[in-house]
């Protein structure tokens, strides 16, 4: 989230770039052209300068001729000393447009020095007649080099003539730019002064337009902010409030609604609670006549009908225990003999069922309810609509760390996707006769029970029948009843 404090301090910062690009390109710009003038100046310093050694050197060879001391020869050294130096630093100035020129000039203080040192030669001698006609040819060859260096000046100053135009044609031309540069800055200063002072008052204007509404009782309109700094999360806070306010106002009516209608079925609310306990049994009162009628057949000779009731007796008190309790897996094994029991005596000869159990195996803890929901599945599904009936088999196995049930008939079979949606838990119009628990519940809670996914597993197809494979872990994971809570 950008903040306006850091909106302001980009702002200035790309001000202060531009200038800083402005002054950067003025300042190269005059330093280029300075360093130009500085190379030409440096031209006429150094050709003045060898007009300045060559009659500063016939000055001291003059001393010396008149006076030949040591002090004046050290004087002749140093001056031509001086005149090689400043013919050193001509040499550098050579151009296509005086190279012919130079050339010359060079011979003329190459011709000096010579002279000079002739001069003093023949005074050394005692020569004088020659010592005085070579300082009469240095002295001439002096004047040469003084001509020499204005024609070089001039020959400079018509060479650098061009370069004297454009530099005024650049400073004409870098006025109108700095003119245009200034009003195009000034703009786009402007421009972005008005897009970013936007930035800000749109969204306060938007925020207090709806604060307008809000006062007005308008709870229902949406606070909409289209920023990404400060205003944004106010607005974010203002939309939250403003939910939370008409959240409550509806909440209030709902409650005010509810407390009207409950105020108008008062009447017949106590009515229906009073039908609704004159019409309860108590299920000890239906277990005990189940039990009377029992005994009551077989005193009458009526054996199979006395063992019938019975089972049905042990089979309701079974089914109406908490399904979140444990139970053992004999437990399960006892309730659902006693479920086929009550079958066979309905389907007679049409249900056909085999069982195969491994008694060592039978401590195991499963939910309660658990066995009879698949069988009751089986018989509705393989047994009843069939003419023939059908046969349910069951097997218990003893395994190494799981114990194997397997519950198989040979019904119609399942398709891959019922299969698919019963072990993903799909609840399906279709359950338990007598329990109420569909398979699909009966999944959920295994799993819920081991804390496992792959504790069961179906293998079906259309024609040929369905076989559920139980794999029950022998312990559990943790407190036996901790994950039978949660369903």
């Amino acid at each position: 989230m950008n903040s306006i404090q850091k909106k302001i301090w980009t702002l200035v910062a790309v001000v202060l770039l531009i200038m800083a690009a402005i002054w950067f390109a003025l300042t190269y710009y005059n330093q280029k052209t300075q360093d130009r003038y500085n190379d030409i100046l440096q031209r006429y310093l150094s050709m003045n300068e060898v007009t300045n050694a060559s009659q500063q050197t016939i000055a001291a060879l003059y001393n010396y001729l008149l006076a030949p001391t040591e002090a004046n020869r050290g004087q002749v050294d140093r001056s031509k000393k001086a005149l090689r130096k400043a013919r050193m630093e001509v040499i550098v100035l050579r151009n296509a447009d005086n190279d012919f020129a130079l050339t010359n000039y060079m011979n003329l203080i190459d011709s000096l020095v010579e002279t000079t040192d002739r001069s003093i030669m023949f005074q050394s001698e005692k020569e004088t007649e020659d010592s005085s006609k070579a300082f009469s040819e240095a002295t001439r060859i002096s004047k040469y080099i003084s001509e020499m260096t204005l024609t070089l000046l001039d020959t400079d100053l018509k060479t650098y003539d061009r370069f004297y135009r454009g530099i005024i044609e650049q400073s004409s031309e870098l006025k109108k730019l700095g003119i245009w540069l200034l009003l195009s800055i000034t703009f786009l200063l402007l421009l972005g002064t008005y897009w970013f002072s936007l930035s800000i008052t749109r969204p306060v204007q938007k925020l207090t337009q709806a604060a307008k509404e809000l006062s007005r009782g308008r709870f229902d309109l949406r606070v909409e902010v289209s920023s990404n700094d400060e205003i944004s999360f106010l607005a974010k806070m203002f939309e939250r409030m403003r939910v939370n306010i008409n959240n409550l106002i509806l909440e209030i009516q709902q409650k005010a609604q509810l407390e009207n209608e409950l105020q108008q079925s008062k009447l017949l609310l106590q009515e229906s609670q009073l039908r609704s306990l004159q019409s309860q049994i108590n299920p000890h009162f239906l277990f005990n006549t189940l039990d009377t009628l029992s005994k009551k057949a077989y005193l009458e000779g009526s054996e199979e009908t006395s063992d019938l009731l019975a089972n049905v007796a042990d089979l309701l008190r079974y089914n109406l225990k908490r399904l979140d309790r444990s139970v053992t897996l004999y437990e399960e094994v006892k309730v659902l003999r006693q479920y086929m029991e009550i079958q066979k005596a309905r389907f007679t000869d049409r249900l056909r069922f085999h069982a195969d159990i491994d008694e060592s195996c039978l401590y195991v803890q499963i939910p309660g309810l658990t066995l009879q929901p698949i069988v009751e599945n089986a018989v509705i599904h393989a047994v009843e609509p069939e003419e023939d009936g059908g046969t349910i088999e069951f097997r218990i196995r003893d395994g190494e760390e799981r114990v194997t049930i397997e519950i198989a008939d040979d019904g119609p079979g399942m398709t891959e996707l019922k299969i698919k949606r019963i072990l993903e838990e799909h609840t399906f119009e279709t359950e338990g006769h007598s329990t109420g628990i569909g398979i699909s519940n009966v999944v959920r809670r295994l799993r819920l029970f081991y804390g496992l996914a792959d504790v069961i597993g179906i293998e079906s197809g259309e024609g040929r029948g369905t076989k559920v494979i139980l794999q029950i872990p022998k312990a559990r994971r943790g407190e036996d009843d901790k994950a039978l809570d949660r369903g």
